[in-house]
């Protein structure tokens, strides 16, 4: 784990790339038409054990010295424009991760993964015989 870091008269601060994962991810998760991350197939096992409880899941950072680019991974409800929310999630994971870390989104790429049916609700069987 590479940790960002900046060096004052008081001392270091040092964010983690796994804090900019966290923050990606909980910004992706907000948007409006976003089911939920995806981590591939591993991920997804592990967690449905489980095993995994990481608020990462689903997204993968390259920082550099000042930068970083964003690869997010993401399940989507059924029905809605996938382009707008494929945008909204780049907006907001951008605008998140500049705002509380100070670093340049230089990419925020975004793969749809799948695509989330709502279960319909189920209806009654009427008994349509003569009485």
């Amino acid at each position: 784990m590479e940790s960002l870091g900046t060096d004052n008269s008081l001392g270091s601060i040092r964010i983690a790339d796994e804090v900019v994962e966290v923050i990606a991810g909980l910004a992706a998760s907000e948007v409006e038409g976003v089911v939920g991350m995806s981590g591939g197939l591993v991920g997804d096992l592990a967690h449905m054990l489980g095993r995994n409880k990481n608020l990462s899941k689903g997204v993968k950072v390259e920082v550099g010295e000042h930068e970083v680019a964003v690869d997010l991974f993401i399940v989507v409800e059924y029905g809605v424009a996938i382009p707008d929310v494929a945008l909204n999630v780049q907006e907001s994971v951008k605008e998140a991760i500049e705002s509380m870390t100070g670093l340049k989104v230089v990419e925020a790429n975004v793969h749809v993964q799948g695509v989330n049916f709502k279960a319909l609700p189920e209806t009654k069987e009427e008994d349509f015989r003569l009485k």
